[in-house]
């Protein structure tokens, strides 16, 4: 019992739980390292792992974990200091506030005589005393973690928990009977899952929570069992699969289920179930028509394809119909062995691939078999690796065509040598035939030059016995080359593109040429046509010269005009009149629309002058482009630094490893990267210049709303420009790109506003000149060609962006430029896959 007379005796009880709380921190930092071994080695010996090691390494663990805890446990006896009640104090006294407790036993030193002092020293006392009531014990604080920073006592805390729970006795030997181990209360028992395939979306099962007696589960969904417990107490039988897969033990099992059957887990707290295996169907696919040929010579075929999962990806098998081959002159010879042609089918990037509907689209026409009798199957292949065909269907490999004489003669040359090498001296022969009396006879008037180089190539070759398959290849390429040469360079002039392109379609519908050829030529005399007017509208000026005047209206009556309108929807019906098989009448209108391109006249506007504003308008135009361009080299650029765009440039990979090693072709890409940056930023300021000449000349509409606006979209165009060549300039290209499309935007939108100032403007000379009937049927809201420039602006049509444009048609020029560069096989898989991405919304 405490003294009654000591100060402390208040606080003797927590005192002494605070000692005792020493002792047990000092106990467990002494023994924590030698008790965590002990536990670690009473774990592996329960689970009998000394019985699995060879020979007498046993004996040497053992003796290893025996002499550790020796050790650490006489380091921590050695270490132990039984705490003082001095340092119990302290402690203690540490946890009040103005340490009481030291207060208590302190006694007075000076004026312990004085009452009024000691009065004062009494008081101080009392209020000690009563901040010492408060006193509780410390808590035991032994700070093992920071002592084991590895946590090893909770690892041997976790392995003698698992020791005790999971020694099943008759299997971990000295444990085995040991009362209260969890084998001898749970027995057997086992799990199972069932998981179906990753593409099915279908969630997993736990068998053991399966209630029902029957269920369904998708066709090669993975069945996995665990039994616990001594071998052989649970077994399996099922008729799901041929065989099961097990473990050394036979305690794991797992199989696939492939067929509808059974699943019996036979022992204690056995089960059964009746499983139906839903069928994964086989793909289909099939043709939505007949393979055709596209413009350009671009073999298009549609297709749809469906699964019940989703198909994976798909492609087209091409192979020769040889009996379907008309097998004279060079195709007398059997065709050399070729593997059949495999194209892959377009896939959607994103979305759901179980019913889809697209169009392949390839450029073969420098394959052997363009143009020849193929046999065409259609193949799908879903996640699960099963593949559906479609039947084989005939077709004409589409390829592209030549009007030309000399150059169709040329590529059925080709041809012959593509089929087999052994047609390769006749082809000399042939060659040089066509040279003979040549003069005149080709209209590109460095052909007989070309094909004498090729004549040349093939005999020497032959006479030395080095005619192989790559200089064949390489000859087959060169004769493809001057092929559309002779089909397209001379064709430069406007007016003999015209004439050539009338020609020709005037012979096909002579002939009685089919469809598909029919809408080839009248889609290349449209364009020679649009050609033919925009070289007439940058004569436009010599309209002031009366003479010249004369000379272009080539007899007509005054005041007659023929707008580019005309022209097109004259074209439109003649080609409906074909299409419904009217010939006579389609010939009719043919040379009637012949008549009117020989005395073409282009309209100038009103009363002859030319619109204020035009010459303007088209700088803007090809400024716009220039800015197209500049965007598009831009983001090529950004391909190239990243990896992602285009090929090596030629040999400079090789020769920089061969030389300098990979850290030199690095450098030395990069100062290219930075040339061409910089080359970049300095095109962008040059243009930026240009636009800033363009905004200080004359501009339609000054003055109006629509002048105003269009100058602050141009004012905003010269700022983004000004920020992409600064961003250039540091190197930052996705800026820069971003930047570029803010000013494309700037100047898209202040074309349309001086657009429509124009088109004010020409509504308002029609009406001042008093004949609104005549300013209709001059083509007001037309450009000086006839064609259309959009209705006004609160009508919220603003016509075409570019000027001479229509957008429609301009959009239809974009769409089938992508689809002709997507269909090119030579270009990276990466170009091809983000312009399959461009025309997949539509």
């Amino acid at each position: 019992m405490a003294d009654p007379k000591d100060p402390l005796a208040p606080v003797s009880r927590a005192l002494w739980l605070t000692r005792a709380g020493m002792v047990a921190e000092r106990v467990a930092r002494a023994l924590w390292l030698p008790l965590s071994l002990a536990l670690i080695a009473g774990a592996l010996w329960a689970f009998d792992l000394h019985t699995r090691l060879p020979g007498d390494a046993a004996l040497w663990v053992a003796g290893a974990f025996g002499l550790a805890m020796l050790v650490t446990l006489a380091l921590g006896l050695w270490r132990f200091r039984w705490p003082t009640r001095a340092e119990a104090l302290a402690r203690l006294d540490r946890t009040l506030t103005g340490r009481p407790l030291a207060a208590l036993t302190d006694t007075q030193a000076l004026g312990a005589a004085d009452p009024a002092s000691a009065a004062l020293w009494q008081a101080h006392r009392a209020r000690m005393q009563a901040q010492a009531a408060k006193a509780r014990a410390v808590r035991p604080d032994p700070q093992l973690a920071r002592r084991d920073p590895y946590a090893l006592r909770l690892v041997a805390l976790t392995a003698a928990a698992v020791a005790i729970l999971f020694a099943v006795p008759g299997q971990q030997g000295p444990l085995a009977g040991m009362p209260g181990a969890a084998g001898a209360a749970i027995g057997p028992s086992w799990e199972g899952w069932i998981v179906p395939p990753a593409y099915t979306g279908r969630p997993g099962l736990y068998l053991n929570e399966i209630e029902r007696e029957s269920f369904e589960v998708p066709q090669g969904s993975r069945v996995v069992l665990r039994f616990y417990g001594p071998p052989g107490a649970l077994t399996l039988e099922q008729s799901l699969a041929d065989g099961v897969q097990a473990d050394e033990t036979g305690q794991a099992l797992e199989f696939d289920a492939r067929r509808s059957g059974e699943i019996v887990i036979d022992g204690p707290s056995g089960r059964r179930w009746q499983v139906a295996v839903a069928r994964d169907m086989l793909p289909e696919i099939l043709p939505m028509g007949p393979m055709e040929r596209a413009r350009g010579g671009v073999a298009e075929l549609p297709f749809t394809a469906s699964d019940d999962y989703g198909v994976l990806r798909g492609e087209a098998v091409i192979t020769l119909d040889l009996a379907a081959i008309d097998r004279r002159y060079g195709l007398t010879p059997d065709p050399e062995p070729r593997a059949p042609l495999q194209l892959a089918l377009p896939m959607p990037m994103s979305g759901d691939r179980m019913s889809l509907t697209e169009t392949l689209r390839e450029d073969l026409s420098q394959h052997p078999w363009a143009n020849l009798p193929v046999q065409v199957v259609l193949r799908a292949v879903d996640a699960a690796g099963q593949a559906g065909e479609s039947p084989a269907e005939a077709a004409i490999l589409p390829g592209r065509r030549f009007f030309e004489p000399a150059a169709k003669a040329l590529i059925e040359l080709r041809r012959d040598l593509l089929w087999n090498a052994i047609n390769a001296r006749r082809t000399a022969m042939l060659m040089r035939a066509m040279l003979h009396r040549s003069e005149g006879a080709f209209h590109y008037e460095n052909a007989p030059v070309l094909i004498r180089g090729a004549v040349n190539f093939i005999e020497t070759r032959l006479e030395s016995d080095s005619f192989t398959p790559e200089a064949r290849d390489e000859l087959a390429q060169r004769l493809w080359d001057l092929a559309l040469l002779m089909e397209e360079g001379e064709l430069a002039n406007a007016r003999d593109r015209l004439q050539r392109a009338r020609d020709r379609l005037a012979e096909a519908m002579e002939r009685g040429a089919d469809p598909s050829e029919i809408q080839e030529l009248m889609d290349e005399l449209r364009e020679a046509t649009r050609d033919y007017m925009a070289m007439l509208a940058e004569q436009a000026p010599d309209a002031e010269d009366p003479q010249a005047d004369q000379r272009d209206q080539g007899g007509q009556q005054e005041g007659e005009r023929i707008t580019q309108s005309q022209i097109q929807e004259m074209m439109d019906a003649i080609q409906q009149a074909m299409e419904e098989g009217r010939m006579e009448d389609a010939a009719e209108m043919m040379a009637q629309l012949n008549a009117l391109l020989d005395n073409l006249q282009m309209t100038r506007g009103e009363g002859g002058e030319p619109m204020p504003g035009g010459e303007a308008m088209e700088g803007l135009g090809d400024t716009l482009g220039e800015q197209q361009g500049l965007a598009d080299e831009t983001f090529e650029q950004l391909q190239e630094q990243f990896g992602q765009g285009g090929q090596p440039q030629d040999g400079q990979q090789g020769q920089q490893q061969g030389q300098q090693g990979q850290q030199g072709q690095q450098g030395e890409a990069g100062k290219d990267a930075e040339q061409a940056m910089r080359e970049l930023a300095e095109r962008q300021r040059e243009l930026r210049e240009r636009l800033r000449q363009q905004q200080l000349g004359e501009l339609p509409g000054e003055g109006t709303d629509e002048g105003e606006a269009g100058l602050q979209a141009l004012e905003e165009a010269n700022r983004a420009m000004d920020q992409a060549a600064e961003a250039l300039e540091e190197g930052d290209m996705r800026g820069a790109l971003q930047r570029q499309a803010e000013a494309l935007d700037a100047l898209r939108e202040g074309l349309r506003e001086f657009r429509d100032a124009l088109d004010a403007d020409r509504r308002e000379r029609a009406g001042s000149e008093g004949d609104p009937d005549q300013a209709q049927a001059q083509g007001a809201g037309r450009d000086p060609l006839g064609r259309e420039m959009g209705p006004s602006a609160q009508s919220g049509d603003f016509g075409s962006v570019v000027p001479g444009e229509d957008p429609r048609e301009r959009a239809r020029e974009l769409m089938d430029e992508i689809r002709r560069r997507q269909a090119e096989r030579e270009r990276p898989e990466a170009e091809r896959d983000y312009l399959n991405r461009l025309i997949e919304p539509y």
